[in-house]
Formats: C-alpha cells, structure tokens, sequence
C-alpha cells in the first residue's frame, strides 16, 4: 500500500519538499475516514514521488480518489496530485519517472 505524489516537471526541485509534504497531509485529511487510508497511516505508510509531464498530469486526473495542489509562489498554478494510498494503481503510474533532486 503506497501514497502517490506526482509533480509537474517544471516545478523548480527546490519547491518540492515543501509541495510533497503538503500534498500528503492534504491527502490524509481529505480522505482520513478511507478505508485504505486508515490501513496506511496505521502500518508502513510508503510514498512515491514522480514527476509527470502536463499531458501525462492531466491523464491522471482521470484516475479516483486525489487532492490537486496549486503553488502560491507559482501564479497559483496546479503543481502537484495526491493519490489516497491503495494497493494497486493503474497501468499508468508504472510509466513515471521518480523524482530526484537535479539543483536544490
């Protein structure tokens, strides 16, 4: 059971920490009465962090059960999905790229 976190990959990585760890409580508190939620917060709670392009972000907005994050400092632009963790996604989040750090 995991927690996906997408971000845009034209979000500069030194937002990303702070985004990141928004997004998952954003996450928690939205769906914190979900089934699969409580089964997460109360064992291992694995998180995944993956950059996505804008076509691939707005494909995965077809997908359940996510909290959509907007960054002040960004124009307010969407930056960032949330996923309520569960253990298996679709096909579609095999395909993502993990993020790293390029220039913090």
């Amino acid at each position: 059971m995991k927690m996906y976190i997408i971000i845009k990959d034209e979000t500069p990585d030194k937002l990303v920490p702070v985004i990141t760890a928004h997004a998952s409580l954003a996450c928690y508190k939205k769906y914190e009465t979900n089934l699969n939620m409580k089964k997460w917060i109360n064992g291992i709670f694995k998180k995944v962090v993956c950059l996505a392009n804008e076509i691939e972000f707005n494909k995965l907005k077809d997908e359940l059960d996510f909290v959509v994050l907007t960054e002040s400092s960004l124009d307010n632009n969407e930056v960032c999905l949330a996923f309520c963790p569960r253990d298996e996604y679709s096909k579609k989040f095999k395909f993502l790229k993990m993020w790293t750090p390029q220039n913090i």
